[in-house]
């Protein structure tokens, strides 16, 4: 993850629900304007964060992954060609909002009709004027995996002292494994560029204990089917994360086109087509809590 990610997410916990808006009370004048504007000009662009494996990647000089099939899915949805516009992350999250969704980045950088990827949390809808967060997709959260000969993968990770352990450099799974138990792993990290790197390293020899997120793990270990890569089913002893959803951001006079992504994106959630989707990828799909009824 960069930056803004890492930044955000030091802080998050469980997310909160979404904030509808009941259709009598949405200013039709307001709202109509950037869905006919998509689809007068046949083209929904979509910003998705670079280097960010197995949401959003280059490959042979297409985008891929994840968010890359879902963007291409919503823009059939419409009727339209969809525009993938991949981005470094910022040092914050709000600057990759600004960049991406509502003004525009340096260097001629246009705004997107719609950021995927952006954590769904209600301490960051309340600081976020401009935006409006929509649709969470996915249940994201941390967990770890083991190299074929690491034994008990199950164990405290204090118990790999002096054996190498895997994170992406200044991540929280890096920090997590920096600061377990006293420090006693702080001389065995071995810090990788990405959390599916830090995941791949298991497989080669590099490593044998890895902690990142779990479509990290999922997809590094479908993508190597092979390399006895095993995963963790216990929870990770002090790991202050729970857990965030993930959903998209529109800028804040498009809720048309945000409420017409998020009725496709919930029928693809309840028809299979999301499960099938995150499934080609190695993944499988975790329902967002803010996405489920509450009792």
């Amino acid at each position: 993850m960069e930056g803004s990610r890492r930044t955000l997410l030091k802080g998050l916990f469980a997310a909160a629900g979404a904030l509808a808006v009941p259709a009598a009370l949405r200013p039709s004048p307001l709202l109509a304007a950037p869905l006919d504007k998509v689809r007068e000009t046949g083209v929904l662009r979509v910003g998705l964060y670079t280097d960010n494996r197995p949401w959003s990647w280059e490959q042979d000089g297409k985008p891929v992954g994840i968010d890359a099939d879902l963007a291409r899915a919503l823009a059939q949805a419409l009727g339209v060609r969809a525009d993938i516009a991949l981005f470094i992350a910022d040092e914050e999250l709000s600057d990759d909002l600004r960049n991406v969704v509502w003004r525009g980045g340096l260097l001629g950088f246009q705004p997107c009709d719609v950021m995927l990827h952006v954590p769904f949390d209600r301490a960051l809808m309340q600081q976020e004027d401009n935006v409006v967060f929509l649709a969470p997709y996915y249940r994201e959260s941390f967990g770890a995996a083991c190299s074929p000969d690491a034994g008990n993968c199950e164990v405290v990770p204090a118990q790999f002292k002096g054996h190498a352990v895997a994170a992406e450099l200044d991540s929280i799974p890096d920090f997590y494994l920096l600061g377990h138990a006293g420090g006693v792993l702080a001389k065995d990290v071995v810090h990788k560029r990405t959390g599916y790197d830090a995941i791949a390293a298991l497989g080669t020899g590099e490593a044998e204990f890895a902690v990142a997120s779990r479509a990290q793990i999922e997809a590094a270990m479908a993508d190597a089917p092979t390399s006895g890569i095993r995963k963790r089913h216990g929870p990770l002893p002090m790991m202050l994360s729970p857990g965030w959803d993930i959903g998209i951001a529109v800028k804040e006079n498009s809720r048309s086109l945000g409420f017409a992504l998020e009725e496709e994106m919930d029928a693809m959630m309840h028809d299979g087509r999301m499960t099938a989707l995150f499934a080609r990828h190695g993944v499988a799909w975790q329902p967002a809590l803010a996405s489920q009824p509450t009792a």
